[in-house]
């Protein structure tokens, strides 16, 4: 069964408070000062049981003017709106805001209480309702029925009730987009349980034992207890006031504004993607980067607006705009909001949040609005290939993409799977689904072979580029995962070669030719020369003087080629000079039988500093094996 919330709207002290006693027998004036003034201060709660056994929540909400904020968090997440008029004064200025409000939060389905009919004589209440039904006209609430009632004479309740229920009956339920997140109204405490937090959960569920996480403060907690209309429950479900006991909170942790999420599911932002609806009742025109008051979930925030495409928005006019928040907000894609004005305080407009962590975008940029045209009205294939391009190199995962979409995870995977088939999105993580778009994809495979290309250029004489040098050249954006999987691809399609650590083009082959090929010349024959007797690596390289640089690559060249052979990290020998050795040590061996440092020195010539490299390197090579304190063939074990 699908739980709905239902909301009082209209002008203060029209007896909307009054009415809901009336109905459910509670009185949703809690505070002394409410008993004291007989006004609506903060919000109230109640249910209601309808005759077709459906239980509703209520929210009472405040009528008067500075408490508007207040109204705006108490109408978060309600399905359906009563909208109470008192007879004896009609429509009344908060009459039309909260109107207005309802209808910019996305509320499509509510009826009309007529109050305090027992004031009026009958002629006049029949005026009041035909200029009720006039005033409708064009709104959300236009032909919805008008129930004249009296809460103190206890008239017409009944009818009321069946209307309310008929009313919920023709609800439109909204598709669930499967992000648990209730935005907090209320912070109390109670002995014995701690901490309590309540608010009407607007999509998904919940369940005791669950982690949430309570943002934008992000303090983590676990699921104590829940109860549903003053009733303990193991799960609340979306569309139900829902009050939760949080396990180790203080009270001062969390307050109104907040929103109760599963860790991962949402993220806070102070920058907001909108297409906002500037109210036709407004009297001048709003300007680019104008102050105003976001109203979001129970949050109410300091905010600037950023119109994308105009430099004022006109009364009546609709748009795409920025939001650059004073302080983080959680906000999921599809969420409504309503704006009032900085100063004097009144709604101004509202409308769509189209994504909710946005980069900075340039004004009148074509692309950009094209990309929000799309993620508000293109297919879901279309609006996950912008949110993909959105995120770059990064990738997303499939909870980032239900969040910044508003659209349920298991439909996103199905539109994910078009994706693949078309290859226009590329998987880069199967745990979580992350993925890419091709486009990056693409992009990123081309940016390592022209790097490649690049380092070869500027390095002639290297056969390759490390693999952790290459991916500095590509920036922090790229993850170890993506960057192995382009190197696997590149390789599959035999761009490049990969030798272990070594990344090169596949086309590419060191050339020495000219001055370099006269300079390998001269290192080959200064090894050549030596014989047995080589200088250090070192001093090879310094005899160079100001091509030490061209030396030290040629050696290393000289070295993968084979041409020379190295013994540590100081010895290098001519491959025909070892070779020759090797000859000499194994007749030796098979002579003698074994080797010691004496025996070898008398073969070699050689003082200590050549005697042992040479002859653990003989070792390393298999051709001899340590006995104790002599060498034997390897091939005599």
């Amino acid at each position: 069964m699908k739980y709905f919330v239902l909301g009082t709207a209209g002008h203060v002290d029209h007896g909307k408070t009054a009415l809901i006693k009336a109905l459910t027998g509670i009185d949703t004036d809690r505070l002394k000062e409410e008993k004291e003034r007989g006004i609506t201060i903060e919000l109230g709660f109640a249910s209601l049981t309808l005759p077709s056994g459906q239980t509703i929540g209520i929210v009472d909400v405040p009528g008067h003017e500075r408490f508007i904020k207040n109204m705006v968090s108490g109408a978060a997440g309600i399905d359906l709106v009563m909208l109470v008029i008192a007879a004896d004064e009609g429509i009344m200025p908060q009459t039309k805001e909260h109107l207005n409000i309802c209808s910019l939060l996305g509320i499509t389905c509510g009826l009309i209480a007529l109050t305090k009919i027992d004031l009026v004589e009958k002629d006049w209440l029949e005026l009041v309702k035909s200029e009720i039904a006039e005033f409708l006209q064009g709104s959300f609430l236009e032909g919805a029925p008008i129930i004249p009632v009296s809460a103190v004479k206890q008239e017409n309740l009944t009818d009321l009730i069946k209307a309310i229920d008929e009313t919920v009956n023709q609800i439109t339920i909204k598709a669930d987009d499967g992000i648990f997140r209730l935005p907090v109204d209320r912070v109390f405490t109670m002995k014995g349980f701690g901490t309590v937090v309540t608010g009407t959960l607007i999509s998904d569920h919940i369940k005791v034992g669950e982690e949430i996480q309570i943002l934008p403060v992000e303090i983590s907690s676990r699921i104590r207890g829940i109860q549903v209309h003053n009733l303990p429950v193991d799960e609340a479900l979306s569309g139900q006031r829902t009050a939760i006991n949080l396990q180790g909170i203080e009270k001062s942790s969390a307050n109104r504004g907040d929103v109760l999420v599963r860790p991962q599911t949402a993220w806070s932002s102070q920058r907001l993607d909108i297409f906002v609806e500037y109210l036709s009742t407004n009297t001048k025109n709003l300007k680019n980067r104008t102050l105003v008051r976001l109203h979001t979930g129970t949050s109410e925030i300091i905010a600037r607006i950023v119109l994308l495409d105009a430099d004022e928005l006109k009364p009546g006019e609709k748009t795409f705009a920025q939001l650059v928040l004073a302080k983080k907000d959680v906000i999921v894609a599809g969420d409504h909001f309503v704006l009032r004005s900085y100063s004097p305080v009144t709604t101004i407009g509202g409308g769509l949040i189209i994504d909710p962590l946005p980069l900075k975008h340039k004004r009148q940029n074509s692309k950009v609005l094209s990309d929000l045209n799309t993620l508000q009205n293109g297919a879901l294939p279309e609006r996950i290939s912008v949110i993909m391009e959105r995120t770059g190199f990064t990738g997303i995962n499939l909870r980032g993409l239900a969040f910044r979409l508003g659209v349920n995870a298991k439909k996103i995977k199905e539109a994910l799977e078009n994706l693949f088939s078309c290859k226009k999105a590329i998987l880069l993580d199967s745990e979580d689904t992350t993925v890419i778009s091709a486009y990056y994809y693409n992009q990123l495979e081309e940016l390592i072979t022209n790097n490649v290309a690049a380092y070869h250029k500027k390095n002639a004489l290297q056969d390759g580029i490390s693999k952790e040098e290459l991916k500095e050249t590509l920036g922090r954006a790229i993850s170890p995962k993506l960057f192995n999987m382009a190197l696997r691809s590149l390789s599959k399609k035999e761009s490049i070669v990969t030798d272990k650590d070594n990344v090169r083009l596949a086309r590419h082959q060191v050339k020495i030719g000219g001055e370099l090929d006269s300079l390998r010349g001269a290192i080959a024959e200064k090894y050549r020369g030596a014989g047995l007797n080589v200088p250090s690596l070192t001093d090879v390289i310094n005899d160079f003087k100001d091509q030490r640089a061209k030396a030290q690559s040629i050696i290393k060249l000289m070295l993968k080629d084979g041409e020379l052979i190295k013994i540590n990290e100081e010895l290098c020998f001519a491959r025909d000079t070892i070779n020759k050795l090797r000859e000499d040590y194994k007749a030796m061996l098979i002579k003698d039988g074994k080797a010691t440092p004496a025996s070898f020195k008398e073969l070699t010539n050689l003082s200590r500093k050549y005697l042992i490299p040479l002859m653990e390197y003989f070792d390393m090579n298999k051709l001899t094996v340590r006995v104790g304190d002599h060498r034997i063939l390897r091939e005599k074990l």
